[in-house]
């Protein structure tokens, strides 16, 4: 959302710039007890249902009215008692004043940022993440109390990262799409709360669909056409949409800028009213990405005029743009016969209801439930405690020889702190991020186990020249341990910039094999980064004892690696994404959208799921301080499907999923967890099936994940619980989701287990 939406930022920037920023009490909305003309108005009374309220002010409203109410920036409407409001707010992994409707002043100068949705996801923890998602509205109630920040936030991103260059993919939870739906359906129950009528805030999951390129070889995301399977669309692309609004009931759905198979996604019927609101059952409202219904028109040239593409965005389901078109063309759509009022009407419907389920029209702030947050619950030790939490849970080990970590406070008295992020602050709060309650750096963290000699070797992590590195090394030379902090930052992967290579910017390579030669003590690699990077190198080198991916880790991240490097933490991380080594993208365009492989083209496949090739680390893996062992201990051996009816079919081997009974067909494993090790630790339990073989099968996909502390020597018994239409189905190329029949493989670790899915064909007609 940035090279566009300049375009008409300035119209709204002019605010801003020329209104104090004195902070005071957030006015009232509208539906003021004070003002006598509006107060007994119907959609005023809180007592009428909510769809009668906005029947009744709908009916108020000019046509004019109305359309001053499609864009972001939505206009007040002075007679009615109705302010302003800003729509455009963000709340990725914290508030943030990325968007206009959030700013920090006065006694709201910072808000709590948590470590980069990549990272967190890499802690595998829906509660961890529903957790964040309840400090973050608070924050961000508080701030709106206060007349800082709005209630509707276009956030989370639950994009799949299907190509490891996408720059944005540090915004995303990773590349598997159940992962994705899971995080996103936890993220938003915390962000919005648990009543289906009401809302804390409004969150969106963004952006749909089958959108993952921004700028990659002079293609860009204004003008890209996803060309793109109903099967990926189906099993891959849609998935996390899907749960983040039947499972996450989430309030708004972002439409993307590219084109899907040659159509504007934000003037699609077919994936707005179709798909998300008839389908999936949308309770809420559909927003374009930024400036996206005048791209279709300026860039893509989808339309001849403006007041078609304002009538087909409209038509298809949008219901608020995110820029200035509609407010433009939308009354000469209507004008010229393209568009009726009542399409505007639906639009503005929609808005209208998820302003009132968020008590705008409830009059005064202070009476409503949450009008108690104020500053004092902004940046408190309880959320800077989950910040840390989180980036304890995130952070992952991916190699650790002898093993050299954790490092001891009496053996490691002295530790030299190298590389361009030792010292990085803002770099860990990764983009869409705001202003942090305040920063613990990797060196400052470091700094509170032993004393360090800090180098960055590096000016910046370009890494242009090797000016620095004699002293690096001299650093690591007369230090006990030495902690390399490299990876990358925004001006490598960020909206808007791809990468061209997996391998470590310009001479970082050569700075780590320096000072791991010069090190008379253990080496340990730190790496800051969204997507996965080529460390093969350091893999193979002996020299370099261990590794560890901190993502970006939030405001907390210098002390959560201290914690993890000296023991105070054992890590329990996996990764969210594979990483791939540089000569995976050899023969890979980013444009070419295919999930699976395509042999004759020798493409490769995607993602753990489609891919069997070489890789430098694989989805799921990451160690720990600790070692745990599985046993499966109960678990059936065979599940019987029943087909519904006499309409039901069973196509070869599979089982259509409309035509099975869904409703408790559920798969129970029981599993023993024994930690073997000696210390206690917190294990990451991922449970993968393993189909039957044919065309339309992954290799394997996550059906199951959860966290469980284990101490040294104890084991626990867990039970995950897989819901066979939803994780062991599968979808055909027709985009049509079916029960492969047969044998399943459940694994977990090194554990199978094989379970056989047998269709009960009574009354049933084969074809």
């Amino acid at each position: 959302m940035i090279l566009h939406k300049m375009a008409f930022l300035a119209a709204i920037l002019f605010f801003f710039v020329s209104s104090s920023i004195h902070v005071h009490s957030r006015e009232t909305f509208a539906c003021d007890t004070k003002d006598a003309a509006t107060a007994t108005l119907r959609f005023c009374q809180q007592s009428v249902p909510i769809p009668e309220r906005v029947k009744d002010l709908i009916g108020r409203l000019t046509l004019a009215e109305k359309v001053s109410l499609l864009g972001n920036t939505a206009a007040a409407i002075p007679r009615l008692g109705i302010k302003g409001y800003e729509w455009w707010s963000e709340a990725l992994h914290g508030v943030s004043n990325v968007g206009p409707g959030t700013k920090f002043a006065g006694p709201f100068p910072a808000a709590t940022s948590f470590p980069q949705v990549i990272t967190t996801a890499a802690s595998f923890n829906a509660s961890l993440w529903e957790s964040i998602g309840r400090v973050v509205s608070n924050e961000a109630r508080a701030m709106y109390n206060g007349g800082v920040g709005g209630l509707t936030y276009w956030s989370p991103n639950v994009n799949i990262l299907r190509d490891p260059r996408w720059g944005r993919g540090q915004e995303t939870p990773g590349e598997d799409p159940v992962l994705a739906g899971k995080y996103a359906a936890s993220y938003v129950r915390g962000l919005q709360g648990n009543d289906r009528s009401r809302l804390k805030v409004a969150a969106c999951c963004k952006h749909f669909t089958a959108y993952d390129l921004d700028n990659w070889n002079g293609v860009d995301r204004f003008h890209f056409n996803a060309k793109v399977s109903k099967q990926d669309i189906e099993d891959t692309f849609d998935v996390p949409f899907r749960m983040c609004v039947k499972e996450g009931n989430v309030a708004s759905i972002m439409c993307s800028y590219n084109q899907v198979n040659g159509v504007p996604t934000c003037a699609d019927p077919n994936l707005l009213k179709k798909t998300i609101r008839n389908q999936w059952g949308l309770n809420g409202y559909i927003v374009s990405d930024c400036d996206s219904v005048g791209v279709l028109y300026d860039t893509q040239h989808y339309t001849g005029t403006p007041e078609e593409a304002a009538a087909k965005s409209i038509k298809a389901g949008l219901d608020l743009d995110c820029g200035p078109f509609l407010g433009a063309h939308t009354i000469d759509a209507v004008n010229k016969n393209l568009l009726r009022e009542s399409d505007v009407n639906n639009a503005v419907v929609n808005t209208l209801t998820v302003q009132m389920r968020l008590g705008m029209f409830d009059g005064d702030i202070a009476t409503q439930p949450y009008g108690h947050l104020g500053s004092a619950h902004v940046c408190t030790p309880v959320h800077k405690g989950l910040a840390l939490e989180a980036a304890h849970q995130g952070i992952v080990l991916l190699k650790n020889l002898g093993p050299s970590l954790p490092l001891s406070r009496h053996r490691h008295r002295t530790v030299a702190v190298i590389g361009p992020n030792s010292d990085a602050t803002v770099t860990m709060i990764g983009n869409y991020a705001g202003i942090a309650c305040g920063y613990t750096s990797p060196v400052q963290g470091i700094a509170g186990y032993a004393r360090t000699v800090h180098n960055k070797g590096c000016a910046d992590v370009h890494c242009m020249d090797d000016r620095l590195f004699d002293g690096a090394a001299d650093a690591a030379r007369g230090s006990d341990a030495t902690v390399l902090v490299m990876g990358l930052d925004q001006s490598i992967e960020a909206e808007f910039k791809d990468r061209n290579s997996l391998l470590l910017p310009g001479k970082q390579q050569e700075l780590i094999s320096r000072v791991a030669r010069a090190s008379k003590g253990p080496v340990i690699l730190v790496l800051m980064s969204g997507g996965p990077i080529d460390v093969t190198f350091a893999e193979k080198n002996p020299k370099i004892s261990a590794i560890v991916w901190a993502g970006y880790p939030g405001q907390e991240g210098g002390r959560a690696i201290a914690d993890i490097l000296f023991g105070a933490a054992n890590p329990g991380g996996k990764l969210p994404m594979t990483w791939y080594p540089q000569e995976y993208l050899t023969n890979l365009p980013m444009t070419e959208m295919s999930m699976r492989a395509i042999r004759s083209k020798r493409i490769p496949g995607r993602t753990y799921r489609f891919y069997d090739g070489p890789v430098v680390y694989p989805f799921g893996h990451g160690l720990s301080y600790t070692r745990f062992t599985h046993s499966i201990a109960d678990a059936p051996k065979v599940i019987p499907i029943a087909v519904r009816g006499r309409n039901g079919t069973v196509s070869g081997k599979s089982v259509r999923v409309t035509h099975a009974r869904c409703n408790r067909l559920s798969l129970g494993v029981h599993v023993d967890i024994k930690n073997v090790g000696t210390r206690d630790g917190t294990h990451t339990m991922l449970v993968f099936s393993a189909p039957p073989s044919g065309e339309w099968a992954p290799r394997k996909q996550l059906v199951a994940f959860t966290k469980v502390h284990v101490a040294a020597g104890e084991n626990k018994r867990v039970q995950v619980n897989i819901h066979v239409c939803k994780y062991l189905s599968v979808v055909d190329r027709a985009g049509i989701r079916r029960i492969p029949i047969g044998d399943h493989g459940i694994h977990i670790g090194d554990e199978s287990h094989t379970v056989s899915l047998q269709a009960s064909t009574l009354g049933v007609i084969k074809s």
